[in-house]
C-alpha cells in the first residue's frame, strides 16, 4: 500500500478500492486526527484483527474505510452522534461499491456503535474489530500526536482550549477537564482505552501504547517542574 499517497492506496478487496474512491474526496478537509492517513491506519489494523476475530475481512475493511465519513467536532454537544451519522452517510456509498443490503447493515451497525463517545457495545465480530482497530490509533505515540494536533484544530474554531493547566498539569488535585485542557484528554479517555481492548493482539499492542503515553506524561511532569528543581 502506498501510504505516502492515499489516493494511490491499494486494497485487499476490489470493493474497498471502489469505496475508497468515493470516501476520499469526502474527507479531504478533515483535521489531522481524522484524515485519510488515520482511516488507512485503522483499515490496516481492521484487516489484521479480522483474521483473529474470524470476522469477514471484506466487511471489516469497509467499515474502517467509512467509519469517520462524518466527523462531529469534539466540542459539539452532538459529538456522540458522529458514528450514526457516518453510518447513515455511508449506506449509498457502500451500495455503489457493490455491497448488498445485508452486508451494509453489518457494516453500518459496526460504524454506528464504534465510537468511544457513543459508549455502545459492538453487536458483531465486524463491530468488535472496528472498535479495537480505531481505538488502537487513539493511543500510544500516534495518540499523543493526534491529541495535540486535534487540540490545535479545536483552537482554530475559536475555542479557548489550552495545552495544559499550568497550576496542576496532570490533574493531581482537580477534576479532569478536557474541554479546557488538551492534556486532560489522556486522563479522561486515552489512558482508559487499553483495558477495554478485546482481541489478544490488540490488547498486546494496546499495552505497549499505553506505556508510551505514560512515559510521555512522566516526561512532561519532569520538564514542567525542572525550572523549580535545584541542581
Amino acid at each position: 500500500m502506498d501510504l505516502r499517497h492515499p489516493e494511490r492506496a491499494t486494497f485487499a478487496f476490489a470493493r474497498h478500492a471502489a469505496l475508497w474512491r468515493a470516501v476520499l474526496p469526502r474527507i479531504a478537509g478533515a483535521d489531522l486526527a481524522h484524515d485519510a492517513d488515520h482511516v488507512l491506519r485503522v483499515y490496516r489494523w481492521a484487516l489484521r484483527l479480522a483474521l483473529e476475530a474470524e470476522a469477514d475481512a471484506d466487511l471489516a475493511g469497509a467499515a474502517a474505510l467509512v467509519h469517520d465519513l462524518v466527523n462531529v467536532p469534539k466540542e459539539s454537544a452532538e459529538r456522540s452522534a458522529g458514528g450514526q451519522r457516518s453510518a447513515d452517510a455511508s449506506r449509498a456509498l457502500l451500495s455503489e461499491a457493490g455491497y448488498g443490503d445485508a452486508d451494509i447493515d453489518v457494516i453500518t451497525g459496526a460504524v454506528a456503535r464504534g465510537s468511544w463517545s457513543a459508549a455502545r457495545e459492538p453487536e458483531s465480530a465486524v463491530g468488535l474489530v472496528l472498535q479495537d482497530a480505531d481505538r488502537l490509533d487513539a493511543i500510544g505515540a500516534l495518540g499523543i500526536a493526534r491529541t495535540l494536533s486535534y487540540a490545535q484544530a479545536i483552537r482554530s474554531r475559536g475555542n479557548t482550549l489550552r495545552l495544559l493547566d499550568p497550576g496542576d498539569p496532570l490533574a493531581a488535585a482537580r477534576e479532569h477537564d478536557e474541554r479546557s485542557y488538551a492534556v486532560d484528554h489522556f486522563f479522561a479517555k486515552l489512558l482508559r482505552i487499553a483495558d477495554g481492548l478485546r482481541l489478544p493482539s490488540a490488547r498486546a499492542e494496546g499495552e505497549r501504547r499505553h506505556a508510551e503515553m505514560q512515559r510521555f506524561l512522566d516526561a512532561l511532569a519532569r520538564e514542567l517542574s525542572a525550572a523549580d528543581t535545584p541542581r
